[in-house]
C-alpha cells in the first residue's frame, strides 16, 4: 500500500513550517500599518500561518501564529477549530476536549492553549524533561501510561507525536513499555508501517524472532515494494551452517493468531461506538460470523479492528477475508 500525499504531508518539515510562519507574521505586521490594505494582508497571513502547520505541526509556535490571526480576526469559531485541532493531536483527551465547551474563545482561546501546551509539549525533548522533573507533581511516567490507555491515537499527527516520546522511553531503556506503548499506538493506526518495522527490529534484536516475522510481515502487507520479511528470512537462514541445523520457518499459524487476537482487543477500545448491524439486500449472503463481524465494523468505521481480525482470519487461510482487509485499509487511509 503506497503512501500518498496525505502521508508525506503529515510528516513534519520543519524548515517550511519555520519559513511560512514568518511569512505569516511578516503579513499579519503589515496588515496592522496598513489599513487600507488589511484585509489582503491578513488573509495572505492566515494562508501562510495554515501552511506553517501543514508542513510543521510539531512546532507550538506554528500554532501560536494561527491563534493570534484568528484573534486579530474575531474569528471565534476559527480559533475554537484551531484549539479543537490542537487536542486531536494529543490524542482528543476528554478532560481537554470538556474544556472547549461554553467558554469565551476571544478571551480565553489563547489561554486554554498555552495551558494544553504547559500540560502536553509537543516537543518530545521538553516533554520527556517535564515527565521526569520532580518539581513537576502533577505529571509521571505513570499517569502517562494511564492516559494513554483512554486517548485516541487513530490521527496521524497524534501518532507520530506519541511515537516519538515512546522513543524517550526507549531510549532510557525500559523496552518492555516501549513494546507495550507502541502496540497500543498501532492498534489505533495499523498502518502505520514505520512503527512495525521499528517494532520488528526490536524484536530481532531481542532474538524473538517469531515476532520479529510478524511485524515484518505487516510491513511487507502493507508496503509490497519493500521487502523486510523476506530479508530477514534470510539474515536468520545465513547464519544456519551445517546440514544438521534446521532451518527456521515462519511462526505458526497459532503464533500468529494469538499477536493478532491481542491486537483486535487494543483496536477495540477505539471503535466507534457499537450501532447494530442491520443486514441490507445490497450486500451478499453473511455466510459466517467472522464474516458478519468485519461487516459491521466497516459499516461503523471501526477500521483499525476490522483490519487485525481480517488479518487474523487471511493468517490462518481464510482468503475471503482478503476483500475486507483491502476496505479496512481503504477505510484506514
Amino acid at each position: 500500500m503506497e503512501g500518498g500525499s496525505n502521508d508525506l504531508l503529515q510528516h513534519p518539515r520543519r524548515n517550511l513550517g519555520n519559513r511560512y510562519r514568518s511569512q505569516a507574521r511578516k503579513f499579519a505586521k503589515l496588515a496592522s500599518l496598513d489599513e487600507s490594505r488589511f484585509d489582503d494582508n491578513i488573509s495572505w497571513a492566515e494562508q501562510s500561518a495554515r501552511q506553517a502547520i501543514l508542513y510543521d505541526f510539531t512546532e507550538e509556535d506554528n500554532w501560536r501564529c494561527l491563534a493570534d490571526i484568528k484573534v486579530i480576526l474575531g474569528d471565534a469559531a476559527g480559533l475554537s477549530s484551531v484549539l479543537e485541532d490542537v487536542f486531536l493531536i494529543l490524542g482528543r483527551d476528554p478532560e481537554q476536549v470538556d474544556q472547549l465547551t461554553g467558554i469565551d474563545f476571544l478571551k480565553l482561546g489563547l489561554e486554554l492553549l498555552e495551558a494544553a501546551f504547559a500540560r502536553d509539549p509537543l516537543n518530545p525533548d521538553i516533554w520527556w524533561e517535564r515527565i521526569n522533573s520532580k518539581e513537576v507533581k502533577t505529571d509521571s511516567l505513570e499517569s502517562f501510561v494511564v492516559r494513554c490507555g483512554r486517548l485516541d491515537f487513530r490521527d496521524q499527527r497524534a501518532n507520530i507525536i506519541f511515537g516519538r516520546r515512546i522513543e524517550r522511553i526507549r531510549d532510557s531503556g525500559q523496552i518492555d513499555l516501549f513494546i507495550a506503548l507502541a502496540r497500543n499506538l498501532l492498534a489505533h493506526r495499523p498502518q502505520n508501517h514505520e512503527l512495525w518495522m521499528e517494532l520488528g527490529r526490536l524484536y530481532e534484536r531481542r532474538n524473538e524472532a517469531e515476532e520479529a516475522w510478524i511485524c515484518y510481515d505487516h510491513v511487507q502487507n502493507l508496503r509490497p515494494h519493500q521487502t523486510p520479511r523476506d530479508d530477514f528470512m534470510q539474515r536468520l537462514h545465513s547464519r544456519m551452517d551445517g546440514a544438521d541445523k534446521q532451518q527456521w520457518t515462519k511462526p505458526p499459524v497459532s503464533k500468529r493468531q494469538e499477536f493478532l487476537d491481542q491486537m483486535v482487543v487494543l483496536a477495540g477500545r477505539v471503535s466507534e461506538p457499537g450501532l447494530d448491524y442491520v443486514a441490507d439486500d445490497t450486500t451478499k449472503e453473511v455466510i459466517n460470523k467472522d464474516e458478519q463481524k468485519l461487516i459491521r465494523l466497516i459499516q461503523q468505521s471501526s477500521f483499525s479492528e476490522a483490519f487485525f481480525v481480517a488479518r487474523r482470519l487471511v493468517a490462518s487461510g481464510e482468503e475471503w477475508a482478503l476483500e475486507y482487509l483491502e476496505q479496512a485499509k481503504q477505510g484506514l487511509d
